[in-house]
């Protein structure tokens, strides 16, 4: 066997299995109380690795609270049903990563960390809000409407999220969290 293929293949699936580590401490714990020593331990790997892949803990880090949502399949369909289509994703994302979830874990240290809050800020603008004002202008709105309702969706998601998710309170059953979610989003996006 040709071992300089195997080698890529083994670096990336540590490295992974690193991230994997990272993202499940920064979430349970936060940035300040993780440990390079806690992340490599719990992924099985040598400290040394966490510094040669990742710099050390910032980089770590960085890397841990990379995040993109795919908002594609949740925008295409009617204004109508927006809401619930908005309400599904979030919820099964927030069911189906629990503490791996690189946006839990920037959510958990925007409050510790002033480049997480901005990180976290940018990220919510680029990746959520726009790309909602966006879809909402497509539905016939005026700028200065779609951009409102847009907050607002992103306002109400992203206290939501810090209730149940960073202050871990019982997400309770998902279909009434769905159901619930999908209401007043529409409600957001439809009221006069």
């Amino acid at each position: 066997m040709d071992t300089s293929t195997a080698r890529p293949k083994d670096a990336s699936r540590t490295r992974e299995r690193i991230l994997a580590a990272a993202r499940r401490e920064f979430a349970r714990v936060g940035f300040a109380r993780t440990t390079v020593r806690a992340v490599a331990a719990a992924a099985e790997v040598s400290p040394n690795l966490i510094t040669r892949y990742f710099g050390g803990k910032d980089g770590l880090f960085v890397a841990a609270t990379e995040v993109r949502l795919d908002l594609d399949r949740v925008f295409d369909g009617p204004r109508e049903s927006l809401g619930r289509r908005l309400a599904e994703g979030i919820v099964d994302r927030w069911t189906g990563m629990e503490g791996e979830d690189p946006l839990l874990v920037l959510l958990r240290a925007a409050g510790e960390r002033g480049e997480a809050a901005e990180a976290l800020a940018t990220f919510l603008d680029r990746e959520s809000l726009e790309p909602l004002r966006q879809r909402l202008r497509r539905y016939g709105m005026t700028e200065r409407e779609a951009l409102a309702r847009a907050r607002a969706v992103d306002v109400f998601v992203l206290g939501v999220s810090a209730r149940l998710r960073v202050l871990r309170d019982d997400l309770g059953d998902p279909q009434e969290l769905k159901d619930w979610i999908a209401d007043t989003v529409q409600r957001l996006l439809d009221a006069p």
